[in-house]
């Protein structure tokens, strides 16, 4: 432990909100629980008590997707200060999702990835994950995410026993409101970021200040990373093109994505098509436009480390929202998003003041927006949301310019 200065908010005589204070019986015996609660908890009652020794060091519990990771990046590197712990006693526990690229991107930390799919479905794998987050004993648990489930981030927290627990007040509905109150109530302190829609660079910002007691303020999203290689010969600028998305919603027509790939090809630019094997059409029609030179089908064939070096060198990235769209804005690489309204201005778009200049949010605006992706407008659920499918090709062109022109300025 360094020499900082304590956390005010993070005082251990510090009561969660009222609305979160129960009574010893009922955490015994709590009512409104949902039936998977009920299944996990003799397995988490069986690890909680686990002798552990000296307590030492912090966890940040980091149970969210790619995108999430990246927009948390930048907090994190204040938890040396705010806390007064080294950064070589800080874990992050995070995700098997983006556990290939955790040795460069949290250098000088230390990283437990685990399969939260895993996690939230299997008991006996829960409990062994359990017991390995129980013997980390840290002396300090954080968990600042605002949409994340109880039974995942919450509960893991609540394993360590740790005597500082601070995490952050979570989007709270009808549901989830017994579970988040089982685990808030017995936590240190509760910080309340902001209400929805507030963005996630803003939150973990007002996270900090909040423990700090000093105002830090919100930054753009950083990664550093070391090309392993050049994926592609340097005899052009080239543009990386993600269509995919784990929601089918989210994913702006292909057919617009292959007609903009032949406008960019028009424009000079080699174009890399990227994404999971399983994100790839039947009968794709990249197959008509990838010439295998000019134009690449790379669907499939690439590891995210590989994305990585992709991005890193690419003249353009143009993405749907989802967690390569914000790798390559944390990369630097001049990056258009195609943005619906599921949860529009949580994650993007980024607010005026933290979006880079080569960075562009394109989207369409409806009445229905802030739905949470709960769309009744689509006939199929593979199809795209409608307000994903409104946004015209010209307008992702003219973003595609314009970042472009100010790159090159």
């Amino acid at each position: 432990m360094t020499g900082a200065h304590p956390s005010p908010i993070a005082n251990p005589d510090h009561r969660p909100p009222a609305e979160f204070r129960v009574s010893s019986f009922w955490r015994l015996m709590p009512a409104g629980m949902r039936r998977r609660w009920w299944l996990f908890r003799p397995f988490d009652l069986l690890a909680r008590p686990w002798p552990v020794g000296g307590r030492r060091g912090l966890l940040a519990v980091r149970m969210d997707g790619i995108g999430d990771m990246v927009l948390f990046r930048g907090a994190l590197d204040h938890y040396t200060e705010v806390f007064g712990v080294e950064r070589s006693d800080i874990t992050v526990l995070g995700c098997e999702s983006w556990q290939g690229i955790a040795s460069q991107i949290f250098d000088g930390y230390r990283v437990l990835s685990i399969n939260e799919h895993a996690y939230a479905r299997r008991p006996f794998y829960r409990f062994r994950v359990n017991l390995r987050v129980r013997r980390l004993a840290p002396a300090i648990v954080v968990t600042d995410q605002y949409f994340r489930r109880a039974l995942m981030a919450d509960s893991l927290a609540w394993i360590t026993g740790a005597p500082r627990q601070i995490v952050s007040m979570p989007y709270v509905n009808a549901p989830t409101r017994t579970e988040f109150t089982y685990y808030m109530s017995q936590v240190t302190a509760v910080v309340d970021t902001g209400p929805y829609p507030t963005h996630e660079l803003t939150r973990h910002a007002r996270f900090l200040t909040a423990v700090a007691g000093a105002e830090i303020a919100a930054q753009p999203p950083r990664l550093t990373w070391k090309r392993t290689r050049d994926p592609l010969p340097d005899d052009r600028p080239y543009a990386v093109l993600n269509p995919g998305s784990n929601e089918y919603g989210r994913r702006w027509p292909l057919r617009h994505y292959i007609d903009l790939s032949v406008r960019l090809a028009d424009k000079g630019l080699r174009v890399v098509f990227i994404g999971k094997g399983d994100e790839r059409a039947a009968g794709s029609t990249i197959d008509d436009a990838a010439d295998g030179d000019t134009v690449l089908d790379w669907t499939g064939k690439t590891t995210l480390p590989d994305v990585l070096d992709l991005m890193k060198g690419a003249a353009l990235v143009v993405s749907n929202d989802t967690g390569p769209a914000h790798i390559a804005i944390g990369l630097g690489a001049p990056t258009v998003v195609i943005v619906g309204g599921g949860h529009f201005g949580c994650f993007v778009p980024y607010p005026p003041e933290l979006t880079p200049e080569t960075v562009r949010f394109v989207y369409e605006r409806m009445d229905c927006y802030h739905c949470f992706w709960r769309c009744p407008k689509r006939e199929d659920r593979k199809q795209s949301f409608p307000c994903v499918a409104a946004v015209a090709i010209e307008s992702v062109e003219s973003a595609c310019d314009a970042v472009l022109k100010a790159a090159a300025d």
